[in-house]
């Protein structure tokens, strides 16, 4: 039987999307919010020639710089404020998310609700800033060692580099704060999607600008092609996936009267940490290779150049760092969002039960055993759809934007956001459905 929540999402049409003012303000929030992101990808740092940093940025581009400049949607290419993008805001996030394991008070602020929530959100703000400073530095260092870039190299330039790039990240982060509290949600994640998004036209003449030169034949152009929508198919259908575990409820006495117990089902994602494994994975990539890369464009130490080749794009180590890093964060991640533990307990208080499983330790032993290993699935894919394109496209020499990882994103953020979309649509018409009911009461 349908629950009132799938009969409501079956209703829904345009009528009541136009009824829905709130949605749209935050529809329209979001729209706005979006455009000033990438107003700042145009607004370049002070103290550079762009001609030469273009020069500089063509001879590094097809490595990891440009998986950088993919996430922070053309900024890195102009050197733009908000160049660092949101990198630094997630690497800070996933190390107080690995300290909060280990560290008994940040494990304890974490019990505490939304007081504990604001305050780890603050000590992840300082960490930040940490990072960007650190990333800032080496950057404007490195564009000093590059010749013609900086017009007046010293501490004035790094100072000014440093602040800006500071400056822009901290903004960024708040924006996605914003859009998450007044808009429809996904903040830091709708960021991320739009930079890869803004890329997508310069991407696909890049291609088409290539097959017409016969740098790339045209057979490799339509398996590019339909390579991609294989992935966008695979990609729906495993964030789709659940496995539906079947919960049963007692019967239950009122009054005189027996009523038949109920049914229903606990579903669990194929792949419950969703893309963050795959941005976080990405960001602690980035972290040290932003710094080796632009150090090694000028005089930079042997070994620092050897980092910087071994990370590079297609690379043996990058790809084995990757696909450790996903898989690991996919656990993690996992573990964070769900507790079986929790859910248990939740079951045994309703009364709800798996059947043929005793309620409490024995049933959240058995949610634990059954998550473990959809996740050891969800881990393969993540790792799958983000590393097998990487291999074939890097030896093509084509833009990042085509691969796995872009997709993924791309794919499963446009996933969440309509479920976000759907979801204000129902509680505007349950809302709406509830004041017809007690009017119709009242006249009664």
């Amino acid at each position: 039987m349908a629950s009132a929540a799938e009969q409501l999402a079956r209703n829904l049409s345009f009528s009541t999307f136009s009824k829905a003012k709130d949605l749209q303000k935050r529809i329209f929030f979001t729209l706005g919010a979006l455009l000033v992101y990438r107003l700042g990808t145009y607004i370049p740092i002070p103290g550079i020639d762009p001609d030469a940093f273009a020069a500089t940025f063509q001879q590094a581009q097809g490595g990891i710089f440009g998986l950088f400049n993919m996430f922070a949607g053309g900024a890195v290419e102009r050197l733009a404020i908000f160049a660092l993008n949101l990198i630094p805001y997630i690497t800070a996030s996933i190390v107080i998310q690995v300290m909060s394991t280990a560290s008994p008070r940040l494990e304890a602020l974490k019990k505490e609700g939304e007081s504990g929530r604001r305050k780890m959100n603050q000590y992840t703000r300082y960490l930040t800033v940490v990072f960007c400073a650190v990333q800032a530095y080496g950057i404007a260092v490195g564009l000093e060692a590059s010749e013609g870039v900086v017009s007046d190299p010293g501490w004035f330039f790094r100072i000014s580099t440093v602040i800006t790039l500071v400056g822009g990240t901290m903004f960024l982060m708040w924006l996605g704060e914003q859009i998450t509290a007044r808009g429809i949600g996904n903040g830091i994640s709708l960021i991320i999607f739009a930079g890869i998004v803004a890329t997508l036209p310069g991407v696909i003449a890049q291609t088409l600008e290539l097959s017409r030169t016969g740098a790339l034949p045209t057979l490799a152009v339509v398996g590019i092609l339909v390579g991609a929508i294989a992935v966008i198919a695979l990609i729906v259908f495993f964030e789709r996936a659940q496995r539906r575990l079947l919960i049963q409820y007692p019967k239950r006495q009122v009054g005189n009267k027996m009523y038949q117990g109920d049914t229903s089902h606990l579903p669990l994602k194929l792949n419950t940490s969703g893309v963050i494994p795959v941005i976080f994975a990405s960001s602690l990539l980035l972290l040290p290779a932003t710094i080796a890369t632009f150090s090694a464009q000028g005089d930079a130490p042997q070994w620092l150049q050897y980092i910087s080749a071994l990370l590079g794009r297609g690379q043996p180590l990058y790809l084995i760092l990757f696909a450790a890093m996903i898989i690991f964060f996919a656990f993690f991640y996992t573990s964070i969002v769900f507790n079986p533990t929790e859910t248990a307990d939740n079951l045994k208080r309703s009364g709800g039960f798996i059947p043929g499983i005793r309620p409490g330790e024995r049933t959240a032993q058995h949610i634990d055993y059954v998550l473990t290993r959809i996740t050891v699935v969800g881990a393969i894919y993540l790792t799958v759809v983000a590393l097998i394109p990487e291999i074939f496209l890097s030896q093509l020499n084509i833009s990042a934007f085509l691969g796995g990882t872009s997709l993924l994103i791309m794919v499963t953020v446009t996933l969440d956001t309509v479920s976000q979309i759907q979801s204000h649509l129902i509680a505007q018409q349950y809302e709406g459905m509830v004041k017809k009911s007690r009017l119709g009461g009242r006249k009664r």
